[in-house]
């Protein structure tokens, strides 16, 4: 079972190229965020004649995640528990049913946080809390789960070209980075860093000051996964050509494969 998180910043300008990505890489699922459209505004039906279930969490002009699926889904639910004040489109899961595993999908857009400090950094560092309390669950569940999507997480400084010019930004500090490492260490397998070490791989390159040209990248799209979701895991890669696309978001696919 292959498995793609990909932040496509706006289904509507990015059609195109994730419709490319996805008939040549084929994943069993996608895991979107940003679509950046209302529910009824997503462009459903093209990614049903592409063979794809189609469950979003949608909202106007920001945020919004969505999931496509090869495979069948059940139990969707929406939202990230514990504030039902928040309205921002920001999580999705639902459980999806291999040949041999069905496996809990959780797919997040998390907050950016900038500016730092001030309401945003707040919300950021709430949420991160919330999401520790539902991946603890997770965790207690003792079944095949994983969180994934645009955590806006710099995890450590091999994951920045340029680690020195992110010190003081929402993604970086150290107040970022320990809320990661306070779910990651509930029990979760950070699937990347568990099958490749070092430097200069990336999932997100700026549109300014030629970025991509000049690999000046940070990796900020992440997969989590339990225990049981690890006993799985057979490979975990980065599609960073995809940046080099026509039209392409400023992220790029990663995608996990699961014995499921």
């Amino acid at each position: 079972m292959k498995i793609a998180t990909f932040n496509i910043n706006g289904i509507k300008a990015r059609i195109s190229a994730l419709s490319d990505w996805l008939a040549e890489a084929r994943p069993d699922m996608a895991v979107l965020q940003e679509i950046k459209s209302v529910d009824e505004g997503f462009p459903r039906e093209h990614f049903e004649d592409m063979g794809y279930n189609v469950e979003t969490h949608g909202q106007k002009g920001f945020n919004g995640v969505a999931i496509l699926s090869r495979l069948p889904l059940e139990d969707v639910s929406r939202g990230l528990p514990g504030d039902d004040s928040d309205e921002q489109a920001r999580w999705i899961e639902a459980t999806v049913i291999g040949e041999t595993q069905a496996i809990r999908i959780c797919g997040l857009y998390l907050p950016n946080g900038n500016p730092v400090p001030g309401p945003k950094y707040d919300y950021k560092l709430a949420w991160m809390a919330r999401l520790k309390t539902r991946a603890a669950d997770l965790i207690a569940e003792e079944v095949p789960a994983l969180i994934t999507g645009d955590f806006n997480i710099i995890p450590q400084s091999e994951d920045a070209a340029k680690p020195e010019q992110w010190k003081d930004d929402a993604l970086f500090l150290s107040a970022s980075r320990a809320a990661f490492r306070r779910i990651e260490t509930l029990g979760y397998t950070e699937a990347f860093r568990a099958r490749t070490q070092g430097g200069g791989h990336y999932s997100f390159w700026d549109y300014q000051r030629r970025a991509w040209e000049r690999n000046d990248g940070i990796r900020i799209d992440h997969f989590l996964l339990t225990p049981e979701c690890a006993d799985l895991m057979r490979d975990c890669q980065i599609d960073a050509a995809v940046r080099g696309g026509e039209k392409p978001s400023d992220h790029v696919p990663v995608w996990v494969d699961l014995a499921a």
